[in-house]
């Protein structure tokens, strides 16, 4: 990932708890997942909750991340994008994530379809 956010990186090694260092959960799993996965973005790729995506955005700001997509395939997924976009946030069209497993059939990390936004 081209961004490196010292506060989660410092949680991971210190046992923090996410209230401790005032950020979203959703979106420090979304960090840790994206840079597992090699991901060039921030992605979310579980359940966005609505009450979390103000937090969410908030958070992007604080840490000047301009940029992330967006691959979870749950129900209600265009109601959550909507209110990103409420917030401010555009959408800069489709492209492709690596997800966080390995298709068994090729061996190969799965590639998934995202919404690609930016603030």
């Amino acid at each position: 990932m081209k961004t490196k956010i010292e506060a989660i990186e410092n949680l991971i090694k210190n046992g923090e708890k996410w209230s401790e260092i005032n950020i979203n959960p959703t979106f420090g799993k979304a960090y840790i997942q994206s840079k597992e996965a090699d991901n060039e973005l921030i992605n979310f790729g579980d359940v966005i909750w609505n009450h979390d995506i103000e937090k969410i955005v908030e958070n992007c700001k604080t840490f000047g991340i301009t940029e992330f997509t967006v691959s979870s395939g749950y129900t209600g997924i265009i109601e959550t994008i909507y209110k990103f976009t409420e917030l401010g946030c555009k959408i800069d069209g489709l492209t492709k994530v690596n997800g966080n497993c390995i298709d068994y059939r090729t061996g190969k990390i799965i590639i998934l379809p995202a919404i690609k936004l930016s603030l």
